[in-house]
Formats: C-alpha cells, sequence, structure tokens
C-alpha cells in the first residue's frame, strides 16, 4: 500500500463475498460491484479507505458481522444510494465536508458533517431504522417539542476532537413517517439529541430544504449542534416573533449587476463590528465565511470561498441556502439563524 500510487481493489463477483481480517485492510480506491443479491457484502473487519470508495451495487451489511469502515481524511465516496451503501458504523478522519453514507436494511440514509477547523477530529456514525424509545423515551423531552420520529435515528460520535459542528439530516418517505412531511402553520421540522444529562431529547432546532426531485431522500434540515449522540428529526413549535431590533436582514439576493439586491444587506450591522456571517448550501457545506460582516466592502455576493468545496471565482448556482448571523449587542452574544435565496436571473 502506497498512497503515492494509485491502485483500485474491484469486489464484483456472482456469490456473497466475505471482507474479512484480523487486522484493519488498507485500500486506496474500492469498488463494490455485485448484483448476487440486495446484501452481497459481509464486513467482518475493518477496511480502510484513502482516496474513493465507489458504491455501484450491493448493499455492505457490516453491522451483523461487527465491520467497520474508515474513510482517511482525504478520502471521499461516490454513487451512495438505495443500491449500494454501507449498513454499518463509517468513521471520518479530519474536517473536510463529509457525506456518511451510511443506511439501515435497503435504505440509504446519509448524515453530512461540515467542515470544520481542526484536522484532528475524528467522527463516527450510525444509521438506525429501528425504535429508540426503550432505551431515550420520547415522553422526555424539551416542552416545545410535538412529536419525535420514532421509527428511525442516527448515533454520532466525536471519537476525538472538541467542535460542535453544522450537521445535515436527511428525510425520506420510505422511513420517515408522514407526519414530518406535513406544512403546518404552528409546527417546524428540527433536529433533537438526547442528552445523557438531563435525560431528554432536547431542541437543536434546523432550517429544512426540499430536494431535487430524482434524490434519494426527499428533504434535508440542518444545525449546528450543540453535543453528539443520538439524534433525531422531531417536530417543534414554531418560534415566537423575534423581538424587535435594529437589524434587517433582507434574505434574498439576485447578484446581476443591476445594483438592486445584488448582495446579502443586513441593515444596520455596521454598529456591532464584532460579528461573524457563515453561509452553508443545502447539503451543510459551508460556502462562505466572514469575520466583521458590514453593509460596505465585507458582504456576500454570490461567490464562495469554499476553498474545498467550490471554486472562490465561481459563482454559486441559484437556490435556498442557511446563514447564521453572530454579534454582541450589550455584552450579550446574539445568533440568528435563516434561509438565503440567490436568484440568478437577468
Amino acid at each position: 500500500y502506497n498512497m503515492a500510487q494509485n491502485g483500485t481493489t474491484f469486489f464484483s463477483g456472482n456469490q456473497t463475498q466475505i471482507i474479512e481480517g484480523s487486522e484493519t485492510s488498507y485500500f486506496q480506491n474500492i469498488v463494490f460491484d455485485n448484483i448476487t443479491s440486495t446484501v452481497p457484502f459481509h464486513l467482518a473487519s475493518n477496511i480502510n479507505i484513502g482516496k474513493n470508495a465507489s458504491f455501484k451495487n450491493g448493499i455492505i451489511d457490516a453491522d451483523t458481522y461487527n465491520g467497520k469502515m474508515i474513510f482517511d481524511e482525504n478520502a471521499f465516496h461516490s454513487n451512495a444510494s438505495n443500491v449500494s451503501f454501507a449498513d454499518e458504523k463509517v468513521e471520518n478522519l479530519g474536517n473536510f465536508q463529509f457525506e456518511f453514507p451510511i443506511g439501515d436494511e435497503i435504505y440509504f440514509r446519509p448524515s453530512i458533517n461540515n467542515k470544520a477547523v481542526d484536522d484532528k477530529n475524528i467522527y463516527t456514525t450510525q444509521y438506525f431504522f429501528k425504535n429508540t424509545g426503550t432505551l431515550h423515551p420520547y415522553t422526555s423531552k424539551d416542552p416545545e417539542v410535538l412529536s419525535i420520529d420514532q421509527k428511525e435515528y442516527w448515533n454520532i460520535v466525536q471519537n476525538q476532537g472538541t467542535e460542535k459542528i453544522v450537521i445535515s439530516l436527511t428525510l425520506d418517505k420510505n422511513t420517515t413517517p408522514e407526519l414530518f412531511f406535513a406544512d403546518s402553520a404552528t409546527s417546524q421540522l428540527a433536529i433533537v439529541r438526547w442528552d445523557d444529562t438531563t435525560s431528554k431529547w432536547i431542541n437543536e432546532k434546523g432550517e429544512t430544504t426540499d430536494l431535487l426531485t430524482g434524490a434519494d431522500y426527499t428533504k434535508i434540515i440542518t444545525t449546528q449542534v450543540r453535543g453528539y449522540g443520538i439524534f433525531n428529526i422531531a417536530l417543534a413549535e414554531k418560534d415566537n416573533p423575534a423581538p424587535p431590533t435594529d437589524l434587517i436582514i433582507y434574505n434574498a439576493i439576485s447578484p446581476n449587476g443591476d445594483g438592486k439586491n445584488d448582495s446579502f444587506h443586513i441593515k444596520g450591522i455596521d454598529k456591532y463590528p464584532n460579528n461573524r456571517v457563515e453561509i452553508y448550501n443545502r447539503w451543510g457545506v459551508k460556502v462562505y465565511d466572514a469575520l466583521s460582516y458590514n453593509e460596505n466592502d465585507v458582504m456576500f455576493r454570490r461567490y464562495s470561498d469554499g476553498h474545498d468545496t467550490v471554486k472562490k471565482s465561481a459563482g454559486l448556482p441559484a437556490g435556498t441556502y442557511f446563514y447564521i448571523l453572530r454579534y454582541n449587542k450589550n455584552n450579550e452574544s446574539i445568533q440568528t439563524t435563516g434561509y438565503l435565496y440567490i436568484n440568478n436571473d437577468k
């Protein structure tokens, strides 16, 4: 094994394949392509991917056989779907944005970790298509949490590091109850996390985006977490209208050069120079991050500074984005989140 080379290992054939070993096996590129059955791969050991894992055909079952898939800090994957994914614990090293190619039974249900700061971070994530109410009672919850998805959950473990990152969870009508897709004037989707200290589900909130037709999941919800552990989808009471503020956030831009709405304008932010603005796309990828945002030269104008995801000089596509604004006012730290819409029409 040599990272300077670019070898590829193919797991294909016409019978069930057992992947096992007494020690971790290291691969540069790996391809899973077996149509013998729905679950043709039995992973009974740890495998480490240094570059790319291509999920073409066949689900990898490591949950039953106590295996694990590990992605190095520069590794990624492609083609994961309901046809092929990892039914197991998946570990990721590093601080790059990463979609965990996980699922359970026959359903691909990824979670997404946004780019972080510490390149020594290690996270392990697994998705379960089952009820966890016996260990984590759904009736023990923050008062504003109205209902919790009782059919599925994610376990997101921070093995190394201290950052509280932005994560995204996915909703799929094949697994997520219909209740969580209904529009309501009084409730909204949220991410909840089981807190071992208080023994209850706490509201981590979140912003929801509908995905395009053809995706393997239907919606995605994004939030910055305050801890790690068992996560789930929930319905929570809609936030009360924000108290009057001297900031006005114009959450739609049309950067076509006509001098109108060409940038993300936060009216009044100049009064609070100790601030930070972060913008994420619908996949939870950070595309913009600025300190001392203002109404003049430090403004978001559709161009990304997410070096690991999008070329800085390339304008971002039209669509819905998620912003986080933090600023200090009268020695109080204030955080505001919401949607930002980009319209590239001329």
